[in-house]
Protein backbone atom coordinates (compact mmCIF):
# COMPACT_ATOMS: atom_id res chain seq x y z
CA UNK A 1 0.00 0.00 0.00
CA UNK A 2 1.36 3.39 -1.00
CA UNK A 3 1.91 6.07 1.64
CA UNK A 4 0.66 9.13 -0.22
CA UNK A 5 2.70 11.56 1.89
CA UNK A 6 5.89 9.72 0.88
CA UNK A 7 4.70 9.65 -2.72
CA UNK A 8 4.33 13.44 -2.75
CA UNK A 9 7.80 13.89 -1.26
CA UNK A 10 9.27 11.56 -3.88
CA UNK A 11 7.48 13.39 -6.68
CA UNK A 12 8.74 16.74 -5.43
CA UNK A 13 12.27 15.33 -5.38
CA UNK A 14 11.97 15.70 -9.18
CA UNK A 15 12.30 19.46 -8.81
CA UNK A 16 10.97 20.27 -12.25
CA UNK A 17 7.53 19.36 -13.49
CA UNK A 18 7.69 16.82 -16.28
CA UNK A 19 5.60 14.57 -18.47
CA UNK A 20 4.25 12.46 -15.58
CA UNK A 21 3.60 15.04 -12.88
CA UNK A 22 2.54 18.65 -12.47
CA UNK A 23 2.40 20.88 -9.40
CA UNK A 24 0.10 23.77 -8.63
CA UNK A 25 -0.18 26.34 -5.87
CA UNK A 26 -3.96 25.97 -6.09
CA UNK A 27 -6.77 25.16 -8.49
CA UNK A 28 -10.26 26.62 -8.77
CA UNK A 29 -12.71 24.46 -10.68
CA UNK A 30 -15.66 26.60 -9.62
CA UNK A 31 -14.75 29.20 -12.26
CA UNK A 32 -14.83 28.37 -15.96
CA UNK A 33 -11.19 29.32 -16.56
CA UNK A 34 -9.92 27.25 -13.65
CA UNK A 35 -12.05 24.29 -14.68
CA UNK A 36 -10.79 24.50 -18.28
CA UNK A 37 -7.13 24.61 -17.25
CA UNK A 38 -7.60 21.68 -14.86
CA UNK A 39 -9.24 19.60 -17.62
CA UNK A 40 -6.43 20.52 -20.02
CA UNK A 41 -3.80 19.21 -17.61
CA UNK A 42 -5.78 16.02 -16.95
CA UNK A 43 -6.09 15.46 -20.70
CA UNK A 44 -2.37 16.10 -21.31
CA UNK A 45 -1.14 13.86 -18.49
CA UNK A 46 -3.48 11.07 -19.55
CA UNK A 47 -2.22 11.17 -23.14
CA UNK A 48 1.43 11.37 -22.07
CA UNK A 49 1.19 8.35 -19.75
CA UNK A 50 -0.76 5.54 -21.41
CA UNK A 51 0.65 2.76 -19.17
CA UNK A 52 1.28 4.37 -15.78
CA UNK A 53 -0.23 6.72 -13.23
CA UNK A 54 0.45 10.44 -13.53
CA UNK A 55 -0.04 13.07 -10.85
CA UNK A 56 -0.88 16.66 -10.00
CA UNK A 57 0.33 17.92 -6.60
CA UNK A 58 -1.65 20.93 -5.31
CA UNK A 59 -0.54 23.25 -2.52
CA UNK A 60 3.14 23.63 -3.45
CA UNK A 61 5.09 26.76 -4.38
CA UNK A 62 6.41 26.46 -7.92
CA UNK A 63 9.85 27.98 -7.40
CA UNK A 64 11.14 26.24 -4.28
CA UNK A 65 8.70 23.35 -3.70
CA UNK A 66 7.62 24.77 -0.33
CA UNK A 67 4.56 22.87 0.90
CA UNK A 68 2.01 25.56 1.81
CA UNK A 69 -1.16 23.47 1.57
CA UNK A 70 -4.69 24.19 0.37
CA UNK A 71 -8.12 23.88 1.93
CA UNK A 72 -9.56 20.38 2.30
CA UNK A 73 -11.27 19.65 -1.02
CA UNK A 74 -14.27 17.42 -0.45
CA UNK A 75 -15.29 16.35 -3.93
CA UNK A 76 -16.10 12.69 -4.37
CA UNK A 77 -17.83 13.57 -7.67
CA UNK A 78 -14.79 14.86 -9.55
CA UNK A 79 -14.92 11.83 -11.86
CA UNK A 80 -18.34 13.02 -13.02
CA UNK A 81 -16.77 16.33 -14.08
CA UNK A 82 -14.04 14.48 -16.00
CA UNK A 83 -16.60 12.24 -17.72
CA UNK A 84 -18.74 15.23 -18.71
CA UNK A 85 -15.94 17.15 -20.46
CA UNK A 86 -13.47 14.55 -21.76
CA UNK A 87 -13.80 11.89 -24.43
CA UNK A 88 -12.19 8.60 -23.40
CA UNK A 89 -11.79 10.00 -19.88
CA UNK A 90 -9.07 8.69 -17.56
CA UNK A 91 -9.79 7.46 -14.05
CA UNK A 92 -9.12 10.42 -11.75
CA UNK A 93 -8.88 10.43 -7.96
CA UNK A 94 -8.45 13.50 -5.74
CA UNK A 95 -7.06 12.83 -2.26
CA UNK A 96 -6.32 15.14 0.68
CA UNK A 97 -2.94 14.43 2.26
CA UNK A 98 -2.19 15.94 5.72
CA UNK A 99 1.31 17.11 6.60
CA UNK A 100 2.34 17.62 10.25
CA UNK A 101 3.54 21.21 9.82
CA UNK A 102 0.31 22.44 8.17
CA UNK A 103 -2.65 23.96 10.00
CA UNK A 104 -5.52 21.59 10.79
CA UNK A 105 -7.64 22.78 7.87
CA UNK A 106 -4.80 22.61 5.34
CA UNK A 107 -3.70 19.58 3.28
CA UNK A 108 -1.83 18.86 0.08
CA UNK A 109 -4.07 17.81 -2.80
CA UNK A 110 -2.96 14.75 -4.77
CA UNK A 111 -4.66 14.07 -8.11
CA UNK A 112 -3.90 10.64 -9.57
CA UNK A 113 -4.67 10.07 -13.26
CA UNK A 114 -4.86 6.61 -14.84
CA UNK A 115 -5.32 6.60 -18.62
CA UNK A 116 -7.70 4.39 -20.56
CA UNK A 117 -6.83 2.95 -23.94
CA UNK A 118 -6.75 5.53 -26.73
CA UNK A 119 -6.50 9.29 -26.87
CA UNK A 120 -8.25 11.60 -24.44
CA UNK A 121 -9.71 14.82 -25.87
CA UNK A 122 -12.07 17.62 -24.91
CA UNK A 123 -15.66 16.59 -25.52
CA UNK A 124 -16.96 20.18 -25.95
CA UNK A 125 -15.86 23.81 -25.87
CA UNK A 126 -14.85 25.29 -22.54
CA UNK A 127 -13.34 28.73 -21.98
CA UNK A 128 -10.85 29.26 -24.86
CA UNK A 129 -10.35 25.55 -25.62
CA UNK A 130 -12.29 23.95 -28.45
CA UNK A 131 -14.10 20.65 -28.37
CA UNK A 132 -12.02 17.93 -29.98
CA UNK A 133 -8.70 19.40 -28.79
CA UNK A 134 -6.03 16.91 -27.74
CA UNK A 135 -3.33 17.92 -25.25
CA UNK A 136 0.06 16.38 -24.47
CA UNK A 137 2.84 17.10 -21.98
CA UNK A 138 5.87 18.73 -23.56
CA UNK A 139 8.25 18.82 -20.59
CA UNK A 140 6.39 20.84 -17.95
CA UNK A 141 3.86 22.31 -20.40
CA UNK A 142 0.47 20.95 -21.45
CA UNK A 143 0.32 21.68 -25.18
CA UNK A 144 -2.09 20.97 -28.06
CA UNK A 145 -0.88 18.14 -30.26
CA UNK A 146 -1.90 16.27 -33.40
CA UNK A 147 -1.01 12.57 -33.15
CA UNK A 148 0.11 10.80 -36.32
CA UNK A 149 1.07 7.54 -34.56
CA UNK A 150 0.40 5.62 -31.34
CA UNK A 151 1.38 7.12 -28.00
CA UNK A 152 4.81 5.96 -26.84
CA UNK A 153 5.21 4.76 -23.27
CA UNK A 154 8.29 6.45 -21.77
CA UNK A 155 7.48 6.88 -18.06
CA UNK A 156 6.32 3.51 -16.72
CA UNK A 157 9.67 2.44 -15.25
CA UNK A 158 10.43 5.69 -13.44
CA UNK A 159 6.88 6.01 -12.06
CA UNK A 160 6.97 2.38 -10.93
CA UNK A 161 10.23 3.10 -9.08
CA UNK A 162 8.75 6.20 -7.39
CA UNK A 163 5.66 4.28 -6.26
CA UNK A 164 7.82 1.38 -5.06
CA UNK A 165 9.84 3.73 -2.84
CA UNK A 166 6.61 5.15 -1.38
CA UNK A 167 5.22 1.96 0.14
CA UNK A 168 4.05 2.05 3.73
CA UNK A 169 5.62 0.22 6.69
CA UNK A 170 4.76 -0.37 10.35
CA UNK A 171 6.88 2.59 11.51
CA UNK A 172 5.04 5.04 9.24
CA UNK A 173 1.69 3.64 10.38
CA UNK A 174 2.49 3.91 14.09
CA UNK A 175 3.92 7.41 13.66
CA UNK A 176 0.74 8.39 11.85
CA UNK A 177 -1.49 7.09 14.65
CA UNK A 178 0.53 8.84 17.37
CA UNK A 179 0.63 12.09 15.38
CA UNK A 180 -3.14 12.03 14.95
CA UNK A 181 -3.90 11.17 18.59
CA UNK A 182 -1.64 13.96 19.85
CA UNK A 183 -2.75 16.61 17.38
CA UNK A 184 -6.47 15.96 17.89
CA UNK A 185 -6.38 15.26 21.64
CA UNK A 186 -8.86 18.08 22.36
CA UNK A 187 -11.51 16.34 20.23
CA UNK A 188 -11.58 12.84 21.74
CA UNK A 189 -9.52 10.95 19.13
CA UNK A 190 -10.23 7.28 18.51
CA UNK A 191 -8.86 4.58 16.25
CA UNK A 192 -9.92 1.19 14.96
CA UNK A 193 -8.02 -1.52 13.11
CA UNK A 194 -9.84 -3.28 10.27
CA UNK A 195 -8.82 -6.67 8.85
CA UNK A 196 -5.71 -6.60 11.09
CA UNK A 197 -4.16 -4.10 8.68
CA UNK A 198 -6.10 -0.89 8.03
CA UNK A 199 -6.08 1.83 10.70
CA UNK A 200 -8.75 4.53 10.72
CA UNK A 201 -8.44 7.45 13.16
CA UNK A 202 -11.19 9.96 13.83
CA UNK A 203 -11.92 12.82 16.21
CA UNK A 204 -14.78 15.21 16.85
CA UNK A 205 -16.97 16.89 19.43
CA UNK A 206 -19.70 14.45 20.43
CA UNK A 207 -23.27 15.56 20.96
CA UNK A 208 -26.70 13.95 21.06
CA UNK A 209 -29.87 15.18 19.36
CA UNK A 210 -33.22 13.37 19.26
CA UNK A 211 -31.59 10.15 20.37
CA UNK A 212 -28.88 10.28 17.69
CA UNK A 213 -25.15 10.78 18.23
CA UNK A 214 -23.38 13.34 16.04
CA UNK A 215 -19.85 14.67 15.82
CA UNK A 216 -18.80 18.18 14.83
CA UNK A 217 -15.31 19.53 14.00
CA UNK A 218 -14.70 16.11 12.51
CA UNK A 219 -11.38 14.80 11.23
CA UNK A 220 -11.12 11.28 9.77
CA UNK A 221 -7.92 9.75 8.34
CA UNK A 222 -6.91 6.44 6.80
CA UNK A 223 -3.49 6.22 8.40
CA UNK A 224 -2.04 3.52 6.15
CA UNK A 225 -2.12 5.82 3.14
CA UNK A 226 -1.89 9.12 5.05
CA UNK A 227 -5.14 10.21 3.41
CA UNK A 228 -7.63 12.52 5.10
CA UNK A 229 -11.05 11.08 4.31
CA UNK A 230 -13.15 13.85 5.83
CA UNK A 231 -12.66 17.21 7.50
CA UNK A 232 -15.16 19.88 8.46
CA UNK A 233 -15.45 22.49 11.18
CA UNK A 234 -19.11 23.16 10.35
CA UNK A 235 -21.06 20.00 9.58
CA UNK A 236 -22.47 17.37 11.89
CA UNK A 237 -21.51 13.82 11.05
CA UNK A 238 -22.85 10.45 12.13
CA UNK A 239 -20.28 7.65 12.30
CA UNK A 240 -21.01 3.92 12.28
CA UNK A 241 -18.67 0.95 11.99
CA UNK A 242 -18.49 -2.81 12.34
CA UNK A 243 -15.71 -5.32 11.68
CA UNK A 244 -15.61 -4.71 7.93
CA UNK A 245 -16.99 -1.24 7.23
CA UNK A 246 -16.72 2.39 8.35
CA UNK A 247 -19.69 4.59 7.43
CA UNK A 248 -19.91 8.40 7.46
CA UNK A 249 -23.21 10.23 7.03
CA UNK A 250 -22.71 13.95 6.56
CA UNK A 251 -25.43 16.43 7.50
CA UNK A 252 -25.76 20.10 6.54
CA UNK A 253 -27.69 22.80 8.33
CA UNK A 254 -29.96 24.82 6.07
CA UNK A 255 -32.82 27.20 6.73
CA UNK A 256 -34.22 30.70 6.59
CA UNK A 257 -34.80 33.43 9.16
CA UNK A 258 -33.06 31.55 12.00
CA UNK A 259 -35.15 28.43 11.44
CA UNK A 260 -32.59 25.76 10.52
CA UNK A 261 -32.81 21.99 10.15
CA UNK A 262 -30.26 19.26 9.49
CA UNK A 263 -30.44 17.48 6.15
CA UNK A 264 -28.41 14.38 5.23
CA UNK A 265 -26.05 15.29 2.39
CA UNK A 266 -23.87 12.31 1.57
CA UNK A 267 -23.28 8.78 2.81
CA UNK A 268 -19.79 7.31 2.44
CA UNK A 269 -19.07 3.64 3.12
CA UNK A 270 -15.51 2.32 3.31
CA UNK A 271 -15.50 -1.44 2.81
CA UNK A 272 -12.35 -3.21 4.02
CA UNK A 273 -11.57 -6.50 2.33
CA UNK A 274 -8.94 -9.17 2.60
CA UNK A 275 -5.54 -8.92 0.89
CA UNK A 276 -5.02 -5.23 1.85
CA UNK A 277 -7.82 -4.01 -0.41
CA UNK A 278 -10.58 -1.52 0.29
CA UNK A 279 -13.27 0.40 -1.59
CA UNK A 280 -14.94 3.75 -0.93
CA UNK A 281 -18.50 4.27 -2.15
CA UNK A 282 -20.13 7.70 -1.76
CA UNK A 283 -23.83 8.24 -2.37
CA UNK A 284 -25.53 11.62 -2.46
CA UNK A 285 -28.68 11.38 -0.32
CA UNK A 286 -29.52 15.08 -0.28
CA UNK A 287 -33.10 16.19 -0.88
CA UNK A 288 -33.19 20.00 -1.25
CA UNK A 289 -35.62 21.69 1.14
CA UNK A 290 -38.47 23.62 -0.45
CA UNK A 291 -39.48 27.07 0.75
CA UNK A 292 -42.23 29.57 -0.01
CA UNK A 293 -41.41 31.35 -3.28
CA UNK A 294 -42.59 34.77 -2.05
CA UNK A 295 -40.28 34.55 0.96
CA UNK A 296 -37.41 33.46 -1.28
CA UNK A 297 -38.00 36.36 -3.68
CA UNK A 298 -37.79 38.78 -0.77
CA UNK A 299 -34.55 37.22 0.54
CA UNK A 300 -33.03 36.96 -2.94
CA UNK A 301 -33.64 40.66 -3.60
CA UNK A 302 -32.29 41.57 -0.16
CA UNK A 303 -29.13 39.56 -0.88
CA UNK A 304 -28.70 41.34 -4.20
CA UNK A 305 -29.00 44.71 -2.49
CA UNK A 306 -26.34 43.73 0.07
CA UNK A 307 -24.05 42.54 -2.71
CA UNK A 308 -24.41 45.85 -4.54
CA UNK A 309 -23.49 47.75 -1.38
CA UNK A 310 -20.42 45.52 -0.90
CA UNK A 311 -19.33 46.17 -4.49
CA UNK A 312 -19.63 49.94 -3.96
CA UNK A 313 -17.87 49.84 -0.58
CA UNK A 314 -20.96 51.25 1.15
CA UNK A 315 -21.55 50.76 4.89
CA UNK A 316 -24.02 48.04 5.86
CA UNK A 317 -26.62 48.67 8.56
CA UNK A 318 -27.05 46.28 11.49
CA UNK A 319 -29.81 44.27 9.82
CA UNK A 320 -27.76 43.88 6.63
CA UNK A 321 -24.71 42.75 8.61
CA UNK A 322 -26.82 40.01 10.20
CA UNK A 323 -28.22 38.98 6.80
CA UNK A 324 -24.72 38.92 5.34
CA UNK A 325 -23.74 36.05 7.65
CA UNK A 326 -26.36 33.88 5.93
CA UNK A 327 -25.97 35.28 2.41
CA UNK A 328 -24.04 32.28 0.95
CA UNK A 329 -26.47 29.76 2.42
CA UNK A 330 -29.57 31.69 1.32
CA UNK A 331 -28.22 32.11 -2.21
CA UNK A 332 -27.67 28.33 -2.21
CA UNK A 333 -31.24 27.71 -1.03
CA UNK A 334 -32.57 30.04 -3.73
CA UNK A 335 -30.61 28.15 -6.38
CA UNK A 336 -31.87 24.79 -5.09
CA UNK A 337 -35.41 26.21 -5.38
CA UNK A 338 -34.89 27.03 -9.08
CA UNK A 339 -33.65 30.62 -8.81
CA UNK A 340 -31.04 29.80 -11.47
CA UNK A 341 -29.29 33.19 -11.37
CA UNK A 342 -28.54 32.78 -7.66
CA UNK A 343 -25.42 30.73 -8.37
CA UNK A 344 -24.02 33.52 -10.56
CA UNK A 345 -24.69 36.01 -7.77
CA UNK A 346 -22.99 33.73 -5.24
CA UNK A 347 -19.85 33.43 -7.38
CA UNK A 348 -19.93 37.18 -8.03
CA UNK A 349 -19.94 37.77 -4.27
CA UNK A 350 -16.82 35.66 -3.62
CA UNK A 351 -14.11 38.39 -3.55
CA UNK A 352 -16.26 40.72 -1.44
CA UNK A 353 -17.10 38.02 1.10
CA UNK A 354 -13.44 37.05 1.29
CA UNK A 355 -12.46 40.65 2.04
CA UNK A 356 -15.27 41.16 4.54
CA UNK A 357 -14.47 38.44 7.11
CA UNK A 358 -13.07 34.94 7.48
CA UNK A 359 -16.34 33.70 9.01
CA UNK A 360 -18.58 34.69 6.10
CA UNK A 361 -15.99 33.44 3.58
CA UNK A 362 -15.98 30.03 5.29
CA UNK A 363 -19.77 29.99 4.84
CA UNK A 364 -19.24 30.79 1.15
CA UNK A 365 -16.84 27.87 0.70
CA UNK A 366 -19.23 25.53 2.49
CA UNK A 367 -22.09 26.54 0.18
CA UNK A 368 -19.90 26.02 -2.88
CA UNK A 369 -18.86 22.58 -1.61
CA UNK A 370 -22.48 21.50 -1.22
CA UNK A 371 -23.37 22.94 -4.62
CA UNK A 372 -20.48 21.12 -6.29
CA UNK A 373 -21.59 17.77 -4.90
CA UNK A 374 -25.19 18.29 -5.95
CA UNK A 375 -24.28 19.63 -9.39
CA UNK A 376 -21.91 16.85 -10.45
CA UNK A 377 -24.24 14.15 -9.19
Amino acid sequence: MINKRLLIKNLLAHNDENSFYDKKRKIDIDLKEGKAKFLKHICALSNSNPKNNSFIVIGVEDEDNEIIGVDFFDDSKIQNLINAYLTNPPIVQYENIPFPHLADHKVVGLVTIRANEGLTSLRKNIWKYYGGSVFFRDGSMSMPKIFKSDIIDVNSKIVEAIESHSHNNIEHTLDGVFDFMNKRKDYHPQYKVFKEYFVVCWAGQRKEANGNVFFSRVDIELINEQVRLFYSTLDDVAIYFDQDTFKIIEYVSLGLQNNFKYYPLEETIIQFNENAHYTIDSTLVFQPPEFDKKVLHHIYNANNAILEKLKKGATLNLSEIQDLQNLPATYLICYLNLFHEAIDKLLEAKPYLKDYSDAVYIQFKESIRILRKVKYS
